[in-house]
């Protein structure tokens, strides 16, 4: 699974804030690989960002618990959840 693996999004994804509407959009090679674009919500777009630089699962969580008012449970589950679509659509990598 993800644990202890530093995980980060691959190149070609920008992130940009549309109306208010936190996205991400495919460039370059990414958009043959990735048709559309992201939808986040703010929880999504906040460990988006952490995943720009490379991060792990439990970085990702003891963050998303000093952000918002969670349990631990559920911060759990939103990264798991957050991780697996972002790795079935490809735009995550180990480093």
């Amino acid at each position: 699974m993800w644990f202890n693996v530093i995980m980060k999004i691959k190149s070609g994804y920008i992130f940009r804030n549309i109306a208010d509407q936190p996205m991400v959009i495919p460039v370059s090679d990414r958009i043959a690989d990735f048709n559309g674009i992201i939808s986040l919500n703010e929880a999504g777009a906040f460990l988006w960002r952490l995943l720009e630089p490379g991060a792990e699962r439990d970085e990702l969580i003891s963050a998303l618990l000093g952000e918002y008012d969670l349990s631990r449970t559920d911060a759990e589950k939103d990264v798991d959840d957050f991780i697996k679509i972002l790795s079935e659509r490809n735009v995550l990598e180990n480093q």
